[in-house]
This record gives C-alpha cells, sequence and structure tokens, in this order.
C-alpha cells in the first residue's frame, strides 16, 4: 500500500482566519457561562474565581508553546495526532487525539446546548415571556440545538474559504458586542446592582459573607477554568489548509492565547467588579447564569438584547471551529490508516474532508443530547478538561522526545529551537499539566452524583478503550498489507 501523493486538501487558510479559528475556539460557553457557573460546580471558590483564573493560564501558556514548536516542524491536518505520533509513538498519538476529538465533539454539543438560555434571555428582555418559556422547554432546547450544530457543518462542508468568510466577521462582532460587557461591568458597582435587584425582583442582596481560601478547591477551580484556555490548538488542527504554514501556525496561536487571556480576564473581572459573588453563586444552584443575563439587571433592554446577542455570536463563533478541529483530527488518523479509509475522502470540487465533518456532527448531536440528558452541561465541560489536560501533557512529553524518536524533524522546529529553551519549557508544562489533570480526576472521582456515568472520568475511560479497540484492529489491518509501520510513522503525512 502507498501513500497519496496528495491529500487533497488546499492551503486557503491566512494569518486572520487561523487566529480567528483559535479566538473562536476558545470564546464562548468559556467566558459567558463557565466563570459563573462555577460556584456551582465547585463550591466554596467564592471570591477566588479570577485569581484561578490567571493560575490556569499558565499551565495553557505552556501548552501553547509546545504547540508552536510541534507545529513549526510538522504543519500538516490533524496536528497533535501528528505530533504526538511522530515523537512519541502512534498508540499515544491516537489516544491522544481520539481524547481531544471526544472531548472537543462533545464540547461542540454543550455549545450548542448552552446557545438556547442566551436566545431565552433576548427573549425576557424584549418581555416577549411566552416565547422565553418555549426556549426553556426540552424540545425546543434541543431541536434549536441540532439546527444551530447542523448549519455550521453545512457551512464547513461548502470549503475554508466560505468558511473564514464566516468566521472572521463575527470574531469582530464578537469582540464589539464583548467590549459593552466589559464597559458597563466596570461603570456600575454593587451598590447599582443591589438597587436594580431590590426596584425589579424585590430581592434584598445575600449579606457579603467571609470566604476561607481553600487551596484543594482553588486548584478544583484551576483546572476546570482551564477549559477556558481550550481551543488554540484548533490552529495546529488546521495545519494541512495553512498558507505559509511555519511561521503563521505558531504566529496564530501566539495571537490567539495572548487576545483570549487578556479578554477573558477583563471579561470575568468586570462581571464579578459589579455582581457580587455572594448573589453568583446562590443563584448558581438553581439556574443557569450568563454573564449578560446578571448584567441585564442594570441596563436598558437594548443593550441588553446587544450583549445577549454579543454572547450568542461567542458561541455560535464555536461551532465551525471547533468542527474544523475535530475533523481534521479524524481525517488525519484515517490518512495514517488507523482509521476507516473511507473517512480521508475529500471532495473534489470543494477540498473538505467531507465523510470526517459528517461524522463529527453526528458525534456532536450526541453531545447535545447527553446534555440534556444529564440536566447539567458541565459534565461535558468535565469530559473536556479531563481530555484536553491528557492531550497537552503528551504535547509536552512530545517536544521533550522528539530529538531522540526523530531528530530529523527535530532539526525543522524553527520556534524555541534550542534545547534549552525547549526542555525546561516542555518539562515545566508537563509538571503543571500533570499536576491538573490528578487534581481534577480526584475531583470527579470523589463527586456525589446520582449514577456512575456521570463520572466524566468513567466515561473518558470507557472511551480511550473504544479507541484503543479501534487502534489495534486498524494497526493489524495494516500489518497484513505489508505497511513498514516504523516509516508510516517517522515520516509526514502528504501535503
Amino acid at each position: 500500500m502507498s501513500r497519496p501523493q496528495s491529500t487533497g486538501l488546499t492551503r486557503s487558510l491566512g494569518l486572520l482566519g487561523l487566529a480567528a479559528t483559535g479566538i473562536c475556539s476558545m470564546l464562548g460557553a468559556a467566558i459567558n457561562v463557565v466563570p459563573f457557573m462555577i460556584q456551582r460546580n465547585v463550591p466554596g471558590i467564592g471570591p477566588y474565581v479570577l485569581p484561578a483564573f490567571l493560575f490556569a493560564a499558565v499551565p495553557a501558556i505552556f501548552a501553547a508553546l509546545a504547540y508552536a514548536i510541534l507545529a513549526s516542524a510538522m504543519p500538516r491536518a490533524g496536528g497533535s495526532y501528528v505530533y504526538a505520533s511522530r515523537a512519541l509513538n502512534p498508540y499515544l498519538g491516537f489516544v491522544a487525539s481520539f481524547s481531544q476529538w471526544f472531548g472537543l465533539s462533545i464540547a461542540i454539543g454543550v455549545v450548542s446546548y448552552v446557545l438556547v438560555p442566551f436566545l431565552r434571555d433576548i427573549a425576557a428582555a424584549l418581555a416577549w415571556d411566552p416565547l422565553a418559556a418555549a426556549l426553556d422547554s426540552g424540545p425546543v432546547r434541543v431541536g434549536l440545538a441540532l439546527a444551530f450544530l447542523w448549519t455550521f457543518v453545512a457551512i464547513n462542508l461548502r470549503g475554508v474559504k466560505l468558511y473564514e468568510r464566516t468566521l472572521v466577521p463575527l470574531m469582530f462582532l464578537m469582540f464589539a458586542l464583548g467590549a459593552v460587557v466589559i464597559v458597563a461591568g466596570f461603570y456600575f458597582d454593587q451598590a447599582d446592582f443591589a438597587a436594580a435587584l431590590l426596584q425589579r425582583e424585590g430581592k434584598i442582596l445575600p449579606a457579603a459573607a467571609e470566604a476561607p481560601f481553600d487551596f484543594r478547591i482553588f486548584l478544583a477551580a484551576a483546572a476546570l477554568l482551564f477549559s477556558s484556555f481550550i481551543g488554540f490548538d484548533s490552529i495546529a488542527q488546521a495545519g494541512g489548509e495553512a498558507k505559509n504554514p511555519g511561521r503563521s501556525l505558531p504566529l496564530a496561536i501566539a495571537i490567539a492565547v495572548i487576545t483570549v487571556g487578556g479578554f477573558n480576564m477583563l471579561f470575568t473581572a468586570a462581571v464579578y467588579h459589579t455582581v457580587p459573588w455572594t448573589y453568583i453563586a446562590k443563584e448558581a444552584l438553581t439556574r443557569d447564569l450568563t454573564a449578560p443575563g446578571l448584567l441585564g439587571y442594570l441596563l436598558p433592554s437594548g443593550w441588553t438584547v446587544a450583549i445577549v446577542a454579543g454572547a450568542a455570536v461567542a458561541l455560535i463563533n464555536d461551532l465551525p471551529a471547533m468542527l474544523l478541529a475535530v475533523s481534521r483530527l479524524m481525517f488525519a488518523w484515517a490518512e495514517d490508516g488507523i482509521f476507516p479509509r473511507r473517512v480521508a475522502q475529500v471532495h473534489p470540487r470543494r477540498h473538505t474532508p467531507h465523510v470526517a465533518i459528517l461524522l463529527s456532527g453526528i458525534m456532536a448531536s450526541l453531545g447535545i443530547l447527553g446534555s440534556h440528558l444529564a440536566g447539567d452541561f458541565f459534565l461535558g465541560v468535565d469530559i473536556l478538561v479531563t481530555s484536553m489536560l491528557v492531550n497537552f501533557l503528551l504535547m509536552c512529553l512530545s517536544v521533550l522526545a522528539l530529538p531522540k524518536r526523530n531528530p530529523e524533524l527535530a532539526k525543522a522546529v524553527t520556534v524555541f529551537a534550542g534545547r534549552r529553551i525547549q526542555a525546561p519549557l516542555a518539562l515545566l508544562g508537563a509538571i503543571m499539566l500533570g499536576g491538573f489533570l490528578v487534581v481534577h480526576i480526584v475531583k470527579d472521582l470523589t463527586a456525589e452524583v446520582s449514577a456512575w456515568y456521570f463520572h466524566s472520568t468513567v466515561m473518558w475511560v470507557a472511551v480511550m478503550a473504544a479507541a484503543t479497540l479501534i487502534y489495534l484492529r486498524e494497526v493489524r489491518n495494516l500489518r497484513r498489507s505489508g505497511v513498514d509501520l516504523k516509516t508510516l510513522f517517522s515520516t509526514l503525512p502528504p501535503e
């Protein structure tokens, strides 16, 4: 069996499209929901959300540097799979990327599912109470979530040019409307919020309370908030379609991490500046909270609609970017022959891996249904965090192992090319990411849940077992076909 000379993908994505892919994968539920609903998922975090956010950024930066180093030498579709399979071994490459694919596919479903409450908040701000009530009903919420998801599956199927023309304007609109939240959050204060709450609902704010600092709770929150920085890896998955990839991939990763990190901090700090954490912690126990929904108490209905629409745009932006990422992972597996070959089919006119995109849409649809049945979208977030921590840990280990395992590819690295810089960065990243992974797993396994399958770690292990069976079957088929596995997994896939 010989490799095709070309994948059929075309290098059409420029720096702006690549950066938008990372930015839009990172901003969405992470910024509008997670920093506030974490008060329910990690009880006791109280006023320490922003410090936990800052702490979570540290291992994310190390992981981003590892991705930039590897992307500069191996700019191919399905980046993380290619990196680990060529730097560590193909089994770890497949497991790492299958973990990533599963987590991101579930996250796409989660994002689609949590998008509907933002539409509900728009209806409520316009006093369209019957519509708001309808949007809270199960069948409507699931139906709309599936409709949004498959709209962007269709856009991805049409090609990366339409994808880029859709994503970039939405990204700028998201920043413009998100800036309104930041300005409003710092303009008003907690006294203004207390007065607005009393006037609108006749409620009195909970009394200010002291919250003791618990380092275990702080670490658990930081591990979960790490999900807010997941998304720059989507840039690496588009490595087979990037223009001037050796330069544009690392640069796009840097732009995405810096932009999103700064925006996340300002956004979260602004909301907590105006809305007391005691109120957020109490309300999160009984309903899903969003940043625009909280600031809506203070703003005229027109501005409330604008910021809720901005949050909805942020969530919508997640969908095409993450669909691109997960579909390219499947494509890369199939290109190497460790997944059914037909998944690597590329549309002859649109140059998109259409089979992989459709399969990714089906998996994300299961994420929507799972979020609805679980009754708490944080199960999907927990699965994503576990998956991505494993993946990022293996990326740092790939940087450490690449010179010994594949010296020719190691020579192609152009970002932090000296080992005196590479090795300490990767080692520190591996230590911190490994620590976060342990904290996150312990928190999950000790949590009280109504059924065993609501433990995200158990679900993740089950998925990895399935991945192992797939890998063993496909590798056996490759051997029977006479493929030289050593050569296959030591060279880069075709462009």
